[in-house]
């Protein structure tokens, strides 16, 4: 279940609580007349079941809810109530199918924001990956991967496509390519200073270094492994399961794929530099579109499924 918040001008409450109550799936609505101080107006709240939350919003929406007032939605983790029970039997298709796409929207415009947090993030989880590549060491590289946000510019590339919003795809490769760029360029100079130390030496990225030679070879298989996380990160997106992130991320090569391509560099090994960048750009690629095809087929699915009820 998700709980809406409104605040709607006095003007529009009628309207807005109508819309409420003729949308199946809907309960617990709540009006408090004039309880709002800014924007001025009423508070009005209802619990609505996941399957039928994008249908509302978009009708709130149309209603210019957001912009004279305020639309706020919440998950409900647990609601005991016989009443919310059979809003959500009522709500046709089932709640982990629906996709909430101004959730969605929202997420991945957070997460695919150029921010310094971002590179940071990514920038340590480049340098841990080089620590794992140099040192042959796969608990580093796993570690590396998990640590690693890239996933958010991808998510966004493939929900801007899909809502055909170029300037949003444009935000979010922005932020991939130039935190990518970022990261590797500070990772170059961490392995220069790790040389300096001698904790890094040449020796080491020459060695045959089995556990995480992979990185440096990519074949077919990387990007299959690719788009088979990037459906499992769309899903767990879209079903607000989040904890499947955490496999995605462990999945693919894109953190220890850019590592190794500037300790690489640095060292002059030009061969395993342009291994590893084809091994990103493989991995970059195969999430991308597998998202896209994902949030495609789910939107065809759930708008089949909608007539097929309504019908």
């Amino acid at each position: 279940m998700l709980h809406l918040r409104l605040i709607s001008p006095a003007d529009r409450t009628d309207d807005v609580v109508r819309l409420i109550e003729k949308t199946v799936g809907t309960t617990h609505l709540v009006l408090l007349p004039g309880a709002a101080r800014n924007p001025a107006g009423d508070v009005v709240m209802c619990d609505v079941a996941r399957e039928a939350g994008d249908e509302l919003l978009n009708a709130l929406q149309k209603l210019d809810l957001e912009k004279t007032g305020s639309i706020a939605v919440e998950n409900i983790d647990l609601s005991l109530s016989k009443r919310a029970d059979k809003a959500e039997d009522e709500a046709p298709g089932e709640g982990a199918d629906a996709v909430l796409w101004e959730h969605l929207a929202d997420a991945s415009h957070e997460e695919s924001t150029l921010s310094v947090t971002y590179v940071g993030l990514l920038a340590v989880a480049t340098m841990l990956a080089a620590c794992g590549v140099m040192l042959d060491n796969a608990i580093l590289i796993v570690g590396a991967m998990a640590v690693g946000p890239e996933f958010g510019p991808l998510a966004g590339i493939s929900t801007a496509l899909v809502r055909r919003a170029p300037h949003l795809v444009w935000r979010s490769l922005w932020a991939l390519l130039a935190g990518f760029a970022a990261a590797m360029v500070l990772t170059a100079g961490f392995s220069g200073l790790m040389d300096v130390f001698g904790l890094f030496e040449k020796s080491m990225v020459e060695a045959a270094r089995p556990n995480t030679a992979f990185i440096w070879k990519p074949d077919w298989m990387s990007f299959v492994v690719a788009y088979l996380a990037g459906i499992a990160g769309t899903l767990s997106l879209t079903s607000a399961k989040s904890g499947a992130l955490i496999g995605v991320a462990i999945s693919v090569t894109t953190v220890p794929a850019a590592a190794n391509a500037a300790v690489a560099f640095s060292y002059t090994d030009y061969s395993q530099t342009w291994g590893s960048s084809w091994q990103l750009l493989a991995n970059l690629g195969g999430i991308v579109l597998a998202g896209t095809l994902t949030l495609l087929a789910q939107k065809w699915f759930w708008a089949r499924q909608r007539k097929t009820q309504l019908t």
